[in-house]
């Protein structure tokens, strides 16, 4: 998981975090306030408010907590975009916006970031936010009661302190210094609800955090101070997501405006996609995803389609792509050897399943920690081609010089060259069903695994995968440290899916993330990027430059359907992928609903917007 969705002792000490009004300080005279409020908008006008939109989710999740064991699925998205940060990043422009706080300010040492929080600012639970949130949050995610070894670290060697001055403003305190973009990032924090946590009952460890911390808010949400909060839950069925209403003290925020239009977000558990497209084809769900090459080309052609009750937009976007494709944990059997590795490298025909089953509609990872990081991606990289002879050469430098009956490659000890592939989706068979069959010209046998969605990651997270298909998410600056250093190796809940490690790793993940200047700290980066494609611990897999869904034709977007950042045009509340432009037309759903009874239909509409497509 990377920086900026997870964000959300080299200094201050547990015993240090007092309350706002005993640890207040003095706010320096000399800092230059900003704030942004000539940036364009992105969302409609036209929009109006109210309705429920009906979507759904192909697994219940293991837990409503943001951190801590099995936090890290499919619906942590869900969760964490229930909340604002201080700031916002234009989707468009890059700038920052405000947020959660009005206006901010830089000190003059390179690490500290001033925030004045929205004074009308307040939780979905009506309790204001205020500065003791915070102090609160520094102390949740240093509580080793939580469970979560990447919030202790960060929140131990990258945050100093947090700083109160008054009610509403804080100084969040890098504990190095850092460049102003990536400061921002680091420091762009999210309060947690004091109130909610209360003082625990029980807390041997004396840290103000219970000690029973991960079972007892594993299926209590925590209020946000997003737009929405989680209202009620059916377990393994239902979630619905309730608006906080119209005078939600967000709306006084411009960027805001005309966003988070739905009342409430009912979220249906169907756990297999193509029974879900039948619900969404009936009319049971607004949207559709129609990401997969065979539901826009094929099986989105439908009557409702052609009579114009269902309509079709494909948008570009230039979002940063995260690492991913096939990792392979090398603390496994056979893995650990770089010639076994090297021959997976070309061995599997990732070009092979774009073009055959993706419709070439996906392009290829040219690296497999991502694409779209400027300055930071080693273009030099390029995604191996698919070689039978060059992988059966690495594979018999590692021993495996026998074959037997069925084509598999055998060392000396009768062991098969084969290795389980993880994934999470019936609907990705097909996909590794390719690498597969092309991988059995190599000698190599990949045996498919299918494990249905958040329990796939769990698998995964607790290392009891032989090779992994699956994506991360990124941020504008690529991640390192949980992926690849060895504090990370080995250990269950962890990203470091590879489990592969190495001194000079280490020293540059360390160096990286500790240098200042801008262009030595890409430098570092293009060098990770080397070290790890040497490494052959993931093929590149694919990538998806755009959105695509199917909607009825009551769910309205802006003119400007998307932004550069677009991942979805329907989705929830979400600021990162979706920014919550659209809205539902009550009176076109009736006028549908009604031209569905008497026959009539309306002209198709199929939309592709190529404004963003590289």
């Amino acid at each position: 998981m990377t920086i900026k969705s997870r964000l959300t002792l080299l200094a201050a000490s547990t015993s240090a975090l007092l309350s706002f009004t005993a640890f207040a300080a003095d706010l320096p005279t000399n800092l230059e306030w900003q704030t942004n409020d000539s940036a364009p908008t992105f969302s409609s006008p036209k929009a109006t408010f109210g309705g429920t939109y009906r979507t759904y989710t192909l697994s219940f999740p293991q837990t409503f907590r943001s951190v801590g064991p099995d936090s890290n699925g499919a619906f942590r998205a869900w969760v964490l975009e229930a909340n604002l940060p201080p700031l916002i990043k234009h989707p468009n422009t890059g700038e920052w916006l405000p947020g959660l706080a009005q206006s901010w300010a830089f000190g003059d040492d390179n690490k500290t970031v001033y925030f004045k929080l929205n004074p009308n600012a307040t939780w979905s639970d009506g309790k204001p936010v205020t500065a003791k949130d915070y102090q609160f949050m520094l102390k949740l995610m240093r509580s080793t009661d939580i469970v979560a070894p990447w919030y202790n670290d960060f929140f131990t060697n990258e945050i100093s302190n947090i700083i109160t001055f008054d009610k509403h403003t804080v100084a969040i305190v890098s504990a190095k210094p850092r460049n102003r973009d990536e400061l921002i990032e680091y420091t762009n924090l999210m309060p947690r609800p004091e109130h909610f946590y209360g003082k625990p009952k029980l807390d041997e460890n004396n840290d103000g955090i219970d000690d029973k911390f991960v079972r007892k808010y594993n299926f209590k949400p925590e209020p946000t101070t997003g737009a929405y909060y989680i209202d009620k839950i059916k377990k393994g069925k239902n979630i619905t997501l309730k608006h906080v209403g119209e005078d939600w003290w967000g709306y006084e925020n411009k960027y805001n405006q005309n966003r988070f239009n739905v009342e409430k977000i009912n979220i249906k558990v169907i756990r297999d996609a193509d029974i879900a497209l039948k619900h969404f084809e009936k009319g049971n769900l607004d949207s559709f995803g129609l990401v997969r090459p065979d539901l826009w080309h094929e099986k989105s052609n439908g009557k409702n389609y052609q009579s114009g009750y269902i309509q079709k937009a494909w948008v570009y976007n230039q979002a940063a792509v995260g690492a991913g494709g096939l990792w392979l944990n090398t603390a496994k059997p056979m893995l650990n050897d770089i010639n076994v590795r090297k021959g997976i490298m070309h061995a599997t025909d990732f070009d092979m399943m774009i073009e055959k089953v993706l419709r070439g509609d996906y392009s290829r990872k040219p690296n497999g920690m991502g694409f779209g990081h400027i300055g930071y991606d080693n273009t030099e990289i390029k995604a191996p081609k698919f070689d039978a002879k060059k992988a059966i050469e690495y594979f018999e430098k590692a021993g495996f010089t026998n074959i037997g009956s069925d084509g598999i490659r055998l060392n000396d000890k009768g062991e098969r060259l084969s290795f389980a592939v993880t994934y999470s989706q019936q609907t990705f068979t097909p996909r590794v069903a390719v690498l597969k069959e092309r991988a059995k010209l190599a000698g190599l046998d990949f045996e498919l695994n299918l494990i249905d969605g958040s329990s796939m990651f769990k698998y995964v997270l607790e290392k009891k995968h032989d090779i992994s298909f699956h994506n991360m998410g990124t941020a504008d600056i690529p991640a390192y440290w949980e992926y690849f250093h060895s504090d990370n190796a080995n250990k269950p809940q962890t990203n470091h899916f590879t489990n592969f490690t190495s001194q000079e790793l280490d020293s540059l993940i360390d160096s990286f993330k500790n240098e200042f200047d801008i262009e030595k700290k890409r430098a570092l980066s293009r060098k990770i990027q080397q070290v790890i494609a040497d490494a052959n611990v993931i093929v590149p897999g694919y990538m998806v430059p755009y959105a695509r869904a199917g909607y009825w034709r009551w769910m309205k977007l802006p003119e400007n359907m998307a932004t550069k950042q677009t991942g979805y045009l329907f989705h929830g509340w979400g600021f990162s992928q979706t920014f919550s432009t659209f809205w539902i037309d009550d009176a076109m759903k009736k006028e549908t609903k009604a031209a569905m009874k008497s026959g009539k239909t309306f002209e198709p509409v199929s939309i592709i917007d190529e404004t963003y497509k590289l």
